[in-house]
């Protein structure tokens, strides 16, 4: 199953509509969106975009995420199909084919409820250039309200403007994760504000009231800085890049 397939399908279920009932709000035939809720036919994005969106999908919801975010996560869940539903044992009484039909019911929806509490597992991190302008996100895990042990909405990625620090494998483009400090960590790259510029520096602290600076592009270098004059945003928690 493609993830715009699981994504149809598991809406679908979500909502409690037919096949039938999909394809004629939608405009289509009820062969054709079996096939793409199957895998067997490839639907484009902005057909599949339509679809949802007329069974009552918002582009965008409250939190910010939009249909390609849920997309690209849905297989992180499991959905499960109709005919993988099994009971445990033959239903003996109408009464008891409703118990079993209601837990398949509900084992088919547990991949879509979890659409309505993205925002309780993911995040939409934005990622910044130089000057702080949004320029992507990125989705990233909550564990225990937490991303990287830091609130949620404090932490955000900075896209590398340039090579200055190579020597320390951060290359220009590179995404870094900043999570926030207003303090010196020894040892750690950090993003600082200096002389009315933000930088990534890997920090060393000399004393308690100076910090060496370091850089290192085509060969190294250091400025020693008194703390009053830095202001400390945040330290890089890890770098990503793109092959």
């Amino acid at each position: 199953m493609s993830r715009l397939g699981d994504l149809l399908q598991t809406e679908r279920i979500r909502r409690k509509m037919t096949l039938k009932q999909v394809a004629k709000v939608a405009g289509v035939s009820e062969g054709y969106l079996k096939d793409v809720e199957e895998g067997k036919r490839i639907i484009a994005d902005d057909q599949a975009r339509r679809i949802l969106k007329k069974i009552g999908l918002k582009e965008h919801n409250e939190e910010g995420f939009t249909l390609d975010d849920i997309a690209a996560t849905v297989d992180l869940q499991t959905t499960t199909a109709p005919q993988a539903v099994q009971p445990v044992r033959a239903a003996k009484s109408t009464e008891t084919t409703a118990v079993y039909q209601s837990k398949a019911d509900d084992q088919m929806v547990t991949g879509g409820i979890w659409l309505d509490a993205l925002s309780s597992v993911l995040k939409r991190v934005p990622v910044y250039n130089a000057v702080m302008k949004e320029v992507d996100h990125k989705l990233l895990p909550i564990m225990d309200g937490r991303i990287e042990g830091a609130a949620p909405d404090k932490v955000y990625y900075l896209s590398s403007p340039d090579d200055s620090m190579r020597g320390f494998r951060i290359l220009k483009d590179d995404h870094c994760l900043i999570v926030p400090s207003n303090s010196p960590i020894d040892g750690a790259v950090m993003l600082v504000e200096y002389n009315q510029h933000r930088y990534l520096r890997k920090v060393k602290k000399l004393d308690a009231l100076h910090v060496l600076l370091q850089s290192y592009d085509r060969e190294y270098s250091a400025e020693t800085c008194a703390l009053p004059d830095v202001n400390i945003l945040g330290r890089v928690l890890k770098v990503e890049f793109s092959i």
